[in-house]
């Protein structure tokens, strides 16, 4: 299926749905605000998928908790017999269901609360991560609960998984959460990533290994560290699975907003995944901290890992766990190679995916432009980059066009890590400029202007596969490549000193030693693998003949200057036509001023 097709996915049924949930929403308007219909709907709409889930086996598990409560099992053997009869990895015992909450009014609130309590442990962990029942007593008290039950009620509101299949109600998760952002003027690209840049990351993870997939199946492990709704594992499994239906990819995510890791567990349970596979956790915090937020996959590796993680945002308060891994374990843990500026995380991320890769593993990393070049040479990011590109992990790095996400218009990159490159890859790293290669929305969504289409995305991925210095026009659409060794990435900085003198102009020496003029210290950038003796002779010798180096104090750096690498340079208009354009415009305002004396 095409990209193209898989974004008209969002066809009448699942826009009939969205619609349809945000006016049950308008209903509480009074109690909330609109910003704050989420806090009601979101989790509304997760439990009457449920209660449409269950709708067929209800009755039997209501029987067949009577009669297991009767044997005196176990909890974990009831819990096996009810799933069983479910035939889902989760249930509802209670007697309620949405409607037969509808035939006693005035008890809705109680009974309401007995069905939900009536879940498995799973569902009900979902439920309280939402913090719903806070919401049933507001709904309650302003007399709204049984006209909100009723209005999920409706047949329209119908939700049970052979109506709408799991990617669908992804879809319209996505649509309700952009609608609540939007009201509140949220960046709702904090949410969840735009599809057509999801598939472009699926297609450059498992680029090398389709064939071999499509022949053969495969059964892989993916990861996403920040996977909000976990739509980029679905995506990801959806695309694996449309190259080999019998192919298996199990699903690990993790993430840190308790309203979206509910989704994402609900999602995994509906769809019969693994849901103790989605873990509530912060990332960056040690996993073998006390920490109980402490990042859940400690230890493990996985075969892809695709992520968006948060940039430009601060990492304070992980800041003693991140700096105790970092001095205590170094190398043994994930952020051995440095530590970026406490003012923005997403480098920590990479880090942490880098070391969570099996060494045939694949990593697509979206990282915004800071990532490229921040840092002199020395400092954390620096030296993150120097220890990706000196071990030969980063592949490639694709500059995405603005104005592609919802939350932000600023310059975004796909970073493609490979624990394992192809033979042809190793050594070098290639970079595409995709920047001009989209096609525009005839309706934005929040910053989102522009799409990635098929066409788009399929010369986007030649060019990839192509490896070479080359640039590529099509129907309007450019994207160009430039291939590098490694070591063109990084440099020395080398500190020049000049001698300090004294009044009559002779140096001043200390153990028979000049001493350095530290008010004209300055430095040079000299590319790696250039002779750094005959680059001083000849671009500092001649202007400073005393000056020398103080090689104790070099520097090695690595930046990726993405924007000059691809600058076109654009000749300036000629003064002729300067001059032409500007009597031009003097002979026109003549004109206008004469015209205007003589009218009066």
């Amino acid at each position: 299926m095409s990209i193209n097709e898989r974004q008209n996915l969002t066809n009448k049924n699942i826009q009939e749905k969205a619609n349809l949930i945000w006016e049950i929403a308008t209903n509480l308007s009074g109690p909330y605000k609109p910003h704050e219909y989420g806090k009601v709907i979101l989790p509304m709409t997760v439990i009457k998928r449920f209660d449409d889930a269950l709708r067929d086996t209800k009755m039997a598990v209501v029987e067949q908790k009577r009669i297991v409560d009767e044997r005196n099992l176990n909890e974990k053997a009831k819990d096996a017999v009810l799933k069983k009869v479910a035939r889902h990895d989760f249930y509802n015992c209670s007697k309620f269901d949405f409607q037969t909450l509808l035939s006693d009014p005035d008890n809705i609130r109680e009974n309401f609360e007995a069905y939900l309590q009536g879940f498995s442990d799973n569902v009900v962990d979902i439920i309280n991560r939402f913090k719903f029942y806070e919401q049933i007593k507001t709904l309650s008290d302003a007399n709204l609960l049984y006209q909100i039950i009723s209005e999920f009620n409706s047949k329209k509101a119908d939700m049970s998984p052979d109506k709408i299949t799991s990617n669908d109600m992804g879809y319209i998760f996505e649509e309700l959460i952009r609608k609540f952002s939007e009201s509140y003027d949220e960046e709702a690209g904090a949410h969840f990533t735009a599809r057509d840049i999801i598939y472009l990351m699926a297609e450059l993870l498992i680029i090398n290994e389709k064939e071999d997939i499509r022949a053969n199946g495969c059964y892989k492990t993916a990861y996403d560290m920040a996977m909000g709704t976990s739509q980029m594992l679905g995506c990801l499994e959806e695309r694996i699975k449309e190259v080999n239906p019998e192919a298996e990819l199990k699903l690990f995510g993790e993430e840190l907003n308790e309203e979206t890791y509910a989704i994402a567990k609900a999602d995994m349970l509906i769809k019969g995944g693994n849901a103790d596979n989605m873990k509530y956790g912060d990332t960056l915090i040690s996993g073998d901290s006390d920490n109980p937020l402490k990042d859940q996959f400690r230890g493990y590796e996985f075969d892809y890992i695709i992520s968006n993680p948060p940039f430009g945002i601060d990492w304070k308060k992980e800041r003693k766990f991140v700096e105790s891994e970092y001095e205590k374990q170094g190398y043994d843990g994930r952020f051995g190679p440095g530590l970026p500026s406490i003012s923005d995380g997403q480098m920590l991320f990479l880090l942490n995916g880098v070391k969570k890769l099996k060494q045939t593993g694949r990593m697509a990393i979206i990282q915004n432009g800071s990532s490229l070049f921040v840092g002199d040479a020395g400092s954390g990011p620096s030296e993150i980059r120097r220890y990706l590109i000196e071990n030969d992990l980063l592949e490639s790095i694709i500059q995405l066009p603005n104005d592609l996400f919802y939350n932000t218009g600023i310059a975004t990159y796909i970073w493609v890590i490979a624990k394992s490159k192809e033979i042809r890859r190793k050594g070098k790293v290639q970079l595409i400029d995709s920047s001009k290669c989209f096609a525009k929305r005839r309706k934005n969504i929040g910053n989102k202007r522009v799409d990635l289409s098929d066409e788009c995305v399929d010369l986007i991925l030649k060019i990839y596969n192509d490896f070479t210095d080359e640039e590529l026009k099509q129907n309007g659409l450019v994207v160009e490549s430039k291939v590098f060794a490694n070591s063109y990435f990084g440099y020395t900085k080398v500190t020049v000193e000049t001698p300090l003198k004294d009044e009559k102009g002779e140096l001043v020496l200390k153990k028979g030693k000049p001493q350095p003029d530290k008010s004209k210290r300055d430095s040079e950038i000299i590319p790696l693998g250039e002779d750094i003796d005959a680059y001083i002779a000849k671009n500092v010798t001649p202007y400073n003949p005393d000056a020398y180096l103080d090689r104790s104090l070099d520097k090695v750096g690595y930046e990726i200057p993405f924007t000059r690498i691809f600058y076109k340079f654009v000749p300036p208009t000629p003064s002729s036509e300067i001059e032409k354009d500007i009597k031009g415009l003097e002979a026109e305002e003549s004109a206008l001023m004469k015209e205007l004396f003589e009218n009066e």
